[in-house]
């Protein structure tokens, strides 16, 4: 049976509509039963703080749920919007479906961490309340950088025409941008949520480490990132790139396996460089006369995790320009 080219962009649109919320919805959720996890344990040690407690588990879980809000601003619009009857349109809608779907899933998460450590942290020390909290809300801020990303390559995906270029290779460079963008950004959000969790859990231990911890913490942070800007890198060269037109497999090919490439490359190191974070700070809340010495060790364990990821966009690279 043949289908016209609007039944198809028809049918993409609600495809990346159903990917966007279906995988948006996994991170949040799972961010959000964390944080209540916590917050039990947290008022069955104090019950006394239990409205304090109950307070910040609520604040915690609703910017856990911001990288799903995204997810839902974009199924919204594939599923409501009316879009040129366009062959071109069909990967754009998968790939911003694909991108913000896959793009909250390690924010979501992440965001928990801090969230549910800032819980127990509360029980421990009731007179932090106010530092924990704050320390939550910045650590948290920043595992939704990722999905940001993802939700800004989304909306150029969604808002750019691409009318004028060639349908191949340009099918494959608009998928891959939406894979590297989405996959790319999961591990930065889980490595940076466990950094800020140790932040929270190391205030609680010993408050007069707040500041050397909450600064390390921001550094610790700001490398697990790196990864995901490697990707929303790639993402855009293979958006706003032009590709000569083609009939042969191969150069679209090679698009499509740099936008994997970079994405799932991402993951790995950026989760890592969050152990080597974590552990900094912990440490640091133990041994503040040691801040130098963690913060140089941690550097260098994260520079180490953090080369397997310039290696996939070497490849990445490689196989947008010169394959």
């Amino acid at each position: 049976m043949a289908y016209d080219v609007q039944t198809w962009v028809s049918v993409a649109a609600l495809s990346g509509g159903g990917m966007a919320m279906g995988f948006g919805a996994i991170g949040a959720a799972i961010g959000e039963g964390y944080t209540a996890a916590r917050a039990n344990e947290a008022i069955s040690r104090n019950p006394e703080l239990s409205g304090d407690i109950f307070k910040t588990m609520l604040v915690g879980q609703a910017i856990a749920e911001s990288a799903s809000i995204f997810a839902l601003v974009i199924a919204m619009m594939l599923l409501f919007t009316k879009f040129a009857a366009h062959i071109l349109m069909v990967p754009v809608l998968l790939g911003a479906g694909l991108a913000m779907g896959m793009g909250a899933i390690g924010a979501g998460v992440g965001a928990g961490y801090p969230a549910g450590a800032c819980c127990t942290g509360m029980a421990r020390q009731p007179a932090m309340g106010g530092r924990l909290t704050t320390n939550m809300l910045i650590g948290s801020a920043v595992c939704q950088t990722p999905a940001i990303f993802a939700l800004v390559v989304a909306f150029i995906l969604l808002f750019t025409d691409f009318s004028q270029s060639p349908v191949s290779p340009t099918w494959a460079a608009i998928l891959g941008a939406g894979i590297s963008a989405g996959f790319g950004a999961i591990g930065s959000g889980l490595g940076g949520g466990l950094v800020a969790q140790a932040s929270c859990e190391g205030i609680a231990r010993q408050p007069l480490t707040a500041t050397p911890v909450t600064n390390v913490m921001l550094l610790g942070q700001a490398v697990t990132q790196t990864t995901a800007i490697y990707a929303l890198l790639v993402s855009f060269i293979l958006m706003f790139k032009t590709f000569p037109a083609t009939d042969l497999i191969a150069p679209p090919m090679a698009l499509l396996a740099a936008g994997i490439c970079m994405g799932i490359g991402a993951i790995g190191p950026a989760i890592g460089e969050g152990l080597a974070g974590q552990s900094a700070v912990a440490g640091i809340a133990r041994n503040q006369e040691h801040v130098a010495e963690l913060t140089r060790l941690m550097l260098v364990g994260q520079a180490v995790a953090e080369s397997t990821g310039i290696y996939s966009l070497v490849i990445a690279l490689i196989l947008i320009f010169v394959v």
